[in-house]
Parts: C-alpha cells; structure tokens; sequence
C-alpha cells in the first residue's frame, strides 16, 4: 500500500494519527528528529510550520524514515486565515526581569525555550503560551507569527506539500474562502484539507460551530477539494493532564451529529488518555497529537542536540524515544481494525 492510501485507509477505519509539529516551531533539529521518530513510530500525517527551513527539516526526518523503514506520512503545512493563538510566539525584555526573580517561566518552559541570560529563544518557541501567566511582573507578551496571504500560493509552490491545514474562526468564512483561492492558485494537488476549529476562546456553541464547518464545507465543494474536521477541543494547552482529552473528547460528542461530511479528528488537549475516553461510534476518523507528543521525546530530543547528532546516530536514545512514541500512537493505528470501515468523503 503507497502512502496516499495508506493515509486514506486509515482515514476510513478510524485510526488517522497525525503529529503537530507547532505551527510556530522551528528548532530545526528537533523537528527532524520528531518526524523521524513518529513516521517509523506509524502516524500518517506529519503538520509542521509553513517555513521552507522547517520543511526541509522535517523532510530530512521523512527521508531518513523512508529509506531506513520504508515509511513516508503525508507532510502537511499550516496556515490559518486570521489571527490565531497557534501562530504565536511569547516575548519580553531580558533587562526588564528583576536579578531576584525566581524565573517560574523558565521552570514551566516545556521546550527550555527561556534562559537567564538570553531570555526567549524565539526558534524554541512554539507559542503554547503556558509562560503567559506564570511571569509575577506581567512581562511576557505574545507577537503573532502568522503568513502573509499574498506570500502563500508562491509558498506552498515551493513547499510542495501533501496536505495543508488551515485554521479558522468564527466570522471569518470571507478570509477562509480568500485562503482557499490562493491555495488553489498554487496548483499543488492536495491529498486533503484540514480544517482547525473549536468552541473555546470563541464565544459560540455546537451548533454555531457546526454552521461555520457548513459554511467552509461549501467552499471546499465549490474547489473540489476533501476535508478533515480537525476539532480543537482545548488548543495550545500543554496536553499533558487527561482533563484536557475530555474537552477534546466532549467536543466531538457535541458536532458529530452536527457536522458536514468528511472524516472527524480530535486535537487540543489529546494526549495518552484519550484512547481510553474516545467513543468506538462511527464518525471519529482519528486523532491528531501536539504538545504532549513533543513533551513526551524531549528529554531525548535535548540530548540528541547536545551531542550534535540526528537521534537515530545515538542508539540507546533512539530505542527508548521510539519506544515511548509507539506507546502513545500504537493504540490509535489498531482502534476499530475489527469495526466497519467508515464511509467519508
């Protein structure tokens, strides 16, 4: 089976996976080695920054899986067509920090993207935004990090991707639609779309959510272009406590019966918890994992660095990184292998 229908097999039985890189990630060697180790991991999908330095990282990573294990996920880029925390990276003034401060920023820093001395690495930074609220001066501010739309047809041209997400809002079906033509414009043939949404921070419910996906479906049909209905049930937040893969997982009992067709999966908040709440009911395609992926491989991810290797040259730490990412993906690759195959667009 080649990889688009690998992909797409998946999609039908309900077992997608797919890894966020960050949209706002770009510690260039660490994407290499996320990609490398989740593609012979097994996730179908790799969604990285719309970044050609990024890209080429995470096609390193790709590549090396291929050859070493026969293996190539979909690599898709993201994009969103507003605002948008996921496009965010955090900042503030190093010489405006007191001498004194016990620095709580640094401690809760999931990717150690903060230091005394240089204050915010802003290549570390992937925008989770979980040092926000912890600085006691209130110093730390957020600076969007988001493409241009003019810039992404010749963009994605360059990139060459798979797949692309595009996150959106509320209100903002005009400058969806207007994302969608530059997309087209491109002329890169695309395995699917995805489209990133939830409740939280917008003010809406269900059944106003499911009207905006209505909304974007129709465009999508307009470009004869496939969708998946990424729900964004807690974004950027860390991931790790298995409250957050409940709201994931109430998310999707709220729009499923609500939602156009195409596949549903979940994301924000999904971590190793949400296999044991996920419904086995038709209409969940997968499930895609960001923040506690990276959390999960960065003690490996970190020493790989220090040694200035690829993790696959370092061989203990490879085994154990790999170990650790199958555990959190491989239970999603065999849900409903005994069930009926899903039936989407």
């Amino acid at each position: 089976m080649n990889n688009a229908s690998r992909g797409e097999e998946a999609i039908r039985r309900g077992s997608w996976v797919k890894l966020i890189c960050g949209a706002s990630n770009q510690d260039l060697s660490s994407i290499t080695d996320l990609c490398a180790v989740y593609a012979v991991a097994g996730v179908h999908c790799i969604d990285v920054s719309a970044d050609q330095a990024v890209v080429v990282a995470a096609r390193k990573g790709l590549d090396w899986a291929e050859l070493n294990h026969k293996v190539r996920p979909w690599l898709m880029i993201s994009v969103s067509d507003g605002e948008d925390i996921h496009f965010r990276k955090a900042w503030f003034d190093n010489a405006a920090c007191p001498k004194d401060c016990s620095k709580p920023c640094e401690k809760i820093c999931p990717v150690h993207a903060i230091n005394q001395i240089h204050g915010i690495n802003p290549s570390l930074c992937y925008g989770c935004g979980r040092c926000l609220p912890t600085c006691p001066y209130g110093l730390i501010n957020e600076k969007s990090h988001r493409l241009e739309l003019d810039a992404l047809a010749a963009l994605i041209r360059e990139l060459q991707p798979d797949a692309i997400e595009i996150h959106t809002a509320p209100g903002r079906l005009k400058a969806f639609e207007k994302t969608i033509t530059q997309i087209m414009k491109s002329k890169v043939p695309l395995m699917r779309i995805a489209v990133s949404c939830g409740l939280e921070g917008h003010g809406i419910n269900a059944e106003e959510l499911a009207e905006e996906l209505w909304k974007r479906h129709a465009c999508l049909r307009t470009h004869d272009q496939r969708p998946i209905w990424q729900l964004d049930g807690r974004p950027m937040s860390g991931d790790m406590n298995p409250s957050t893969a409940k709201v994931a997982i109430a998310l999707w009992e709220k729009i499923h019966h609500l939602a156009p067709p195409g596949p549903l999966q979940l994301a924000g908040g999904t971590n190793a918890s949400s296999i044991g709440l996920a419904p086995l009911a038709i209409g969940l395609s997968g499930i895609a994992f960001g923040g506690s992926a990276r959390s999960l491989l960065q003690p490996w991810l970190d020493e790989a660095q220090a040694r200035e290797i690829p993790l696959w040259e370092w061989t203990d730490g490879w085994e154990t990184a790999l170990t650790q990412a199958k555990l959190l993906v491989r239970p999603w690759l065999t849900r409903n292998t005994k069930q009926k195959k899903l039936h989407l667009h």
